[in-house]
């Protein structure tokens, strides 16, 4: 099977050349390709890779767009598996891209795989939490029958490092042109209604992490709330994402006691009450205005389009 590795940037700066290090036997492959697909960045940082085998994709900034991106560079893509990581998902090692194409390789039901995320070593409590709690040690493969057991959890995905089986993902439509974020969560809705499997694979990993502020927590919450609105059928169909929230919240308050960093309770209910408020602005975000809607987003760019 041919691979193609797929990495939207925009001034990605030193961690692309991490990347780069760790997948450079890609670029030089026959059955293999690197592509970067760049919204035109001013950095310098990418300017190494014009002695390097990879191909790089130049679009104007105001054009990004994360399902529509992703949808150009997979038209392009000669592989049957593409590869998709954010500019700052450092794999682990150089066969971490390996681990975690197995399953599609391997099982011709599976039409998505996502790898492990570990903290970066300058996570904060905050950041290192949602790693741990979002990304368990043991793998895991998601059906429709999983609904039950999983609810929201089933189609939670992420393409910060996730591989797809390019005709499964052509079948369900590619990546939606519209949405603020989440266009990895949207298709993994799309392909476990068609009776495709996806696979977790923790044995696959990379380094990735931010440290939000508080503000940040609120915008992309918010972000996240405008998505789960305006493709309500996923929660009507994979249940409510407040429950999953709830059982976050509780998880990492109980962690917060047991590693007796009390310091950490205020900014914990701080953190997840401006969490839940720019979430459920976010589902009645049709009733903001648009000015106010750009001032509480965290991808601006959305509400020009």
């Amino acid at each position: 099977m041919r691979l193609s590795i797929i990495i939207p940037t925009y001034n990605p700066g030193i961690l692309i050349r991490n990347i780069f290090e760790t997948i450079r036997p890609y670029s030089q492959k026959s059955d293999s390709e690197i592509i970067i697909i760049d919204s035109s960045s001013t950095d310098g940082s990418l300017d190494f890779l014009e002695k390097e085998n990879v191909k790089v994709i130049k679009i104007p900034k105001s054009e990004f767009n994360h399902g529509g991106t992703r949808n150009k560079a997979a038209h392009l893509a000669k592989g049957d598996i593409l590869v998709y990581l954010t500019q700052d998902a450092i794999p682990i090692d150089s066969n971490s891209i390996e681990k975690l194409i197995k399953p599609l390789v391997e099982n011709s039901k599976i039409g998505m795989a996502y790898g492990r995320q570990l903290p970066h070593l300058n996570a904060d409590f905050f950041a290192a939490f949602a790693r741990k709690f979002n990304y368990p040690e043991e793998s895991q493969m998601k059906t429709l029958k999983d609904i039950n057991k999983l609810g929201i959890k089933t189609v939670f995905v992420s393409n910060s490092f996730a591989a797809y089986r390019k005709e499964c993902l052509m079948e369900v439509g590619g990546f939606p042109t519209n949405t603020i974020l989440s266009e990895d969560t949207y298709v993994a809705a799309r392909m476990l209604k068609k009776g495709w499997t996806i696979a977790y694979v923790a044995e696959a990993q990379v380094y990735h992490s931010h440290n939000y502020t508080i503000i940040e927590e609120f915008k992309r919450y918010f972000d996240i709330g405008v998505f789960y609105g305006r493709e309500n059928w996923i929660l009507k169909e994979f249940a409510q994402a407040e429950g999953e929230g709830t059982k976050f919240a509780v998880e990492q308050l109980r962690t917060i006691i047991k590693e007796k960093k009390y310091y950490l309770i205020p900014p914990f209910f701080v953190r997840n009450a401006m969490k839940f408020l720019g979430y459920r602005l976010g589902i009645y975000e049709k009733i903001i205005p648009l000015f106010i809607k750009k001032k509480i987003s965290m991808h601006k760019q959305f509400w020009d389009q």
